[in-house]
């Protein structure tokens, strides 16, 4: 498959030049939709002579951009001679990092999972010591998903890593932390010590020659919920509740950062005045945060003054469940004022649906119920007549499946497709 694969290859793809509405990459992006995948369905949606879509088609067929679907019993039904994204064309890898923990998965170029991981990590270690972790359980990803190749055949999982690390056409990563997404730069991350200011994806350029995109978790959580999970949904909030709080927002179907990726931030947004007492001291130095109130951390924090074992979310957690009485009252707390704060967010967007992820939003059933009351109590009728609160679907693989399609959506952008067959040819 061609890329363009130099150093200007970031996540500011966003600036290139409109791309040719007849040209391969609009022809790919129609395939890729499956608005059309025929020669026939192509030549009647885009207007264009029999001619033309056979000389596209050639061109994405030669650059390995796509493979024919007809033998493909996976596609679901697909009719005689239509086309796809070549699966087999590379791989991409994808990281999910959290603050206590990681997940990561290679898949093929149609987002299929070929191997996947998980493991503890802290993310207060540091950049160089978090990546050269992921780094060493992808090449490790990369020769399981190798191994595991056609037929099992055991010559695949025999290359060299430098053939396996050539294969990967992308990289997509997201972080427990603010990121500025057009130069994948971590800004003043709470959370995580050492990482102000550091470029992701310069870390592994030096093995790589492809595009490296890093986001900010729930920004990732977001975009996978969305297109697994409520396609349909053109305005949508998620919201991660677990160690922090934070939100992604999906608008007229699309993504949105803020100007400089910065949107979101929900877990910053000053409650103090909705408890008694002095506003409590949040991570980010501030005081009186939703964060302070409401994240995993502070009713960890608050637990265990209370006498009680919550080293992790997955601890609070389980001691709501179990009927403790504080760990209830905690949760039942937080989702009143998480649902302030949502409703706050409710009317200033007006999306119809809003997802509750994270460790806490997806298993807790109290949360959920307390802040769906609060919601439709404080917000206008208008802004709550058709809108839905309800838990991930996805749970804890929204973010890896936001990653697969922050990837697949840079490198099959139309512009950028067009601009590599044009240095290819």
């Amino acid at each position: 498959m061609v890329f363009t694969t130099d150093a200007d290859t970031k996540p500011a793809q966003a600036q290139r030049t409109a791309p040719n509405p007849n040209g391969p990459g609009a022809i790919l992006a129609l395939i890729r939709s499956g608005r059309a995948t025929t020669r026939t369905q192509i030549m009647q949606t885009t207007g264009l002579s029999r001619s033309t879509v056979a000389l596209r088609l050639d061109t994405l067929l030669a650059a390995g951009y796509i493979s024919s679907a007809a033998l493909e019993n996976s596609t679901g039904g697909r009719p005689p001679g239509s086309f796809q994204i070549d699966p087999a064309a590379g791989v991409m890898l994808l990281a999910a990092i959290g603050a206590g923990s990681m997940q990561l998965a290679v898949t093929d170029m149609h987002g299929t999972v070929l191997a996947r991981d998980q493991g503890a990590i802290d993310v207060a270690d540091g950049p160089e010591r978090v990546l050269g972790t992921v780094a060493a359980r992808f090449d490790a990803l990369l020769a399981q998903a190798a191994a595991q190749g056609r037929n099992g055949r055991s010559s695949r999982a025999q290359r060299t890593q430098r053939a396996l690390r050539a294969n990967v056409k992308g990289i997509g990563i997201g972080v427990p932390g603010p990121v500025e997404f057009a130069q994948g730069r971590v800004v003043r991350p709470p959370i995580m010590t050492g990482w102000d200011g550091y470029r992701v994806a310069d870390f592994f350029e030096k093995d790589y020659a492809c595009p490296v995109l890093v986001d900010k978790d729930v920004n990732l959580m977001a975009l996978g919920e969305h297109r697994a999970g409520w396609p349909d949904a053109a305005h949508m909030l998620f919201v991660k509740v677990s160690t922090g709080i934070g939100a992604g927002m999906i608008m007229d179907q699309v993504l949105q950062r803020g100007a400089h990726g910065g949107a979101g931030d929900l877990g910053h947004l000053y409650v103090g005045h909705l408890v008694a007492g002095e506003p409590s001291l949040c991570r980010c130095g501030n005081y009186g945060c939703l964060e302070a109130y409401a994240a995993g951390w502070a009713i960890c924090q608050r637990l265990r003054a209370a006498g009680h074992r919550a080293d992790t979310v997955r601890d609070a957690a389980d001691l709501a469940q179990q009927g403790v009485r504080e760990a209830v009252e905690q949760m039942q707390e937080a989702g009143r004022l998480l649902g302030e704060t949502i409703a706050m967010a409710v009317s200033l967007l007006n999306p119809s649906l809003v997802v509750l992820g994270g460790e806490l939003g997806t298993r807790q059933s109290d949360m959920l119920a307390v802040v769906r009351e609060t919601v439709y109590r404080r917000s206008l009728p208008l802004a709550t007549r058709h809108l839905q609160i309800v838990n991930s679907r996805l749970g804890a693989d929204a973010g890896l499946l936001g990653a697969t399609h922050l990837v697949s959506d840079a490198l099959f952008a139309p512009q950028v497709v067009d601009e590599a067959i044009e240095q290819w040819v």
